[in-house]
């Protein structure tokens, strides 16, 4: 677990102009993963012990923190995040928190899976950022409620220990714990406030769930399904083109720059496991004069396995979900869609089965991370 010391520290007072003109960040060697907190997989912030000043359902917003100066409240200023009000000490004589003193929320993850990174960001909050964060995860079937979560009986696993943070800034930690959670608790110490939390990590799914499913979306995020490459993410990611729903706006999609060459674009995907694939979506929503004009689709078995396409190069209209049914099914690990020779799809379905080496692999995984 390492945290990204040199944001440590305090920020400089709000003197006006662009407030993120001098916001701390970094690329962060985890964020390729996908965010298992996000709003759009089912995350939630289910409970917190305190929201005195802004609400805690702000830490999972996908788009950055704003700040307007101006915005007061009847409680006071009015922050785009969580902030809590600030502790005090037992007496006069002791007016300080407690060494121990902290205040705290708890985090459903969108897709339960295991944590490779968190970003604790504290962006506008200068002044008024904790001391110190730490983050803890369990895993705990079902749907359960925050007393339940809080339970003497619920086994919490730190992910990230008690490390001091920086205000107005994007402070990173790297997680090394091999195991599949569900939840976590959210610390700071002893108050303050927390903009964002983005939670970076590869989705578990449940193979019972999956395999009662029968035929579902192979290479959605949810179902445990991942971006491995892309050759441009000029717009936006990649990883959109797998999120749960339709489109609902253009960048909420894939699209790449334009194209002064004879080449095309791509990306490349795992599945959930080694699946049949059986049909095959591909929408361009939203996409209308910068929708790929023609799309095909590969998928190979294994690593070292060969492409064979399974959908050959096919004309895409703007705007329109292109279903497609495959001839016979098609056994694969990885898939990848071409398109040409540039522009952008908003979404990529790939419906099929596990086979029963797949399901046989992903269960022996789920077990081995205590799922």
């Amino acid at each position: 677990m390492t945290a990204i010391e040199s944001f440590t520290g305090d920020a400089n007072p709000y003197q006006g102009g662009d407030p993120y003109a001098d916001y701390r960040t970094a690329d962060f060697p985890f964020t390729h993963h996908a965010d298992l907190a996000d709003r759009r997989l089912g995350a939630g912030v289910i409970a917190a012990n305190d929201e005195f000043f802004a609400q805690r359902e702000n830490l999972l917003l996908p788009e950055r923190a704003e700040f307007d100066p101006e915005h007061f409240g009847h409680k006071g200023k009015i922050m785009d995040g969580w902030e809590t009000r600030r502790r005090r000490g037992a007496s006069a004589d002791h007016p300080w928190p407690a060494d121990d003193d902290h205040d705290w929320a708890l985090i459903r993850l969108g897709a339960p899976g295991v944590v490779r990174g968190i970003v604790v960001d504290t962006a506008h909050f200068r002044g008024n950022y904790p001391q110190a964060v730490s983050v803890e995860g369990t895993s705990v079937p079902g749907s359960p409620s925050p007393g339940e979560l809080l339970g003497d009986d619920v086994k919490w696993t730190t992910l990230v220990p008690r490390t001091a943070v920086g205000g107005h800034a994007a402070n990173g930690f790297a997680v090394s714990v091999e195991q599949r959670f569900t939840h976590l608790r959210l610390k700071q110490h002893p108050d303050g406030g927390i903009a964002r939390l983005r939670v970076y990590g590869e989705v578990v799914p449940d193979p019972a769930w999956l395999q009662a499913l029968g035929t579902f979306d192979v290479v959605a995020l949810e179902n445990g399904g991942q971006v491995e490459d892309a050759s441009n993410l000029f717009y936006s990611p990649a990883t959109n083109t797998i999120q749960p729903g339709r489109s609902r706006k253009m960048d909420d999609g894939w699209e790449t720059r334009r194209r002064r060459d004879r080449g095309n674009d791509w990306i490349r995907y795992r599945l959930v496991e080694q699946s049949l694939v059986r049909a095959i979506e591909i929408d361009t929503a939203y996409l209308k004069g910068n929708s790929a004009g023609w799309a095909s689709v590969s998928v190979k078995d294994g690593e070292s396995g060969d492409w064979v396409e399974i959908l050959p190069r096919t004309r895409l209209q703007p705007d329109t979900n292109h279903r497609f049914v495959l001839p016979e099914p098609a056994v694969g690990t990885h898939a990848r869609v071409d398109i040409y020779p540039d522009g952008g799809i908003s979404r990529l379905r790939l419906h099929g089965t596990l086979t029963e080496t797949g399901a046989g692999r992903l269960t022996a995984r789920h077990q081995e991370l205590g799922g």
